[in-house]
């Protein structure tokens, strides 16, 4: 991997963990916002601790340099769901807030889908190694 691709990928990794780690202190605070979010969506508050949680993994997985790939996917994952949810039920504007949710999924959707392509090189050597 040359060097300017190690920079693009730690760039994106970097800004799609920092957007999840800001978030992780609504879901495990009991934020009313994000408590409202989960209601909404009919699976509050075991699908807030679910969401936090898989959420934690993917921001240690990603600040990880030998498992970036891992979080890559599991984020990537869980922003097609939370997209998925706001195109659904929630509504890309959520509560008032100008669309602003729906906008920090679809940027973490995108690094995490530059770091996949970045390192799929590790998730085929992986793969090679079960084999």
């Amino acid at each position: 991997m040359t060097s300017q691709k190690i920079y693009i990928s730690w760039t994106a990794q970097i800004i799609a963990a920092g957007i999840l780690a800001q978030t992780l202190f609504f879901k495990f605070s009991g934020a009313a916002e994000s408590v409202a979010l989960f209601s909404k969506l009919g699976v509050e508050p075991f699908g807030r601790y679910g969401a936090g949680v898989t959420e934690l993994l993917v921001v240690i997985l990603l600040l990880s340099p030998r498992k970036a790939w891992v979080g890559a996917f599991l984020g990537i994952g869980v922003m097609f769901g939370a997209i998925l949810a706001h195109l659904t039920v929630l509504g890309i504007e959520s509560d008032g807030d100008g669309g602003y949710l729906f906008i920090l999924a679809l940027v973490t959707l995108l690094c995490c889908s530059i770091v996949a392509y970045i390192r799929k090189g590790d998730f085929f050597a992986f793969f090679y190694t079960l084999t």
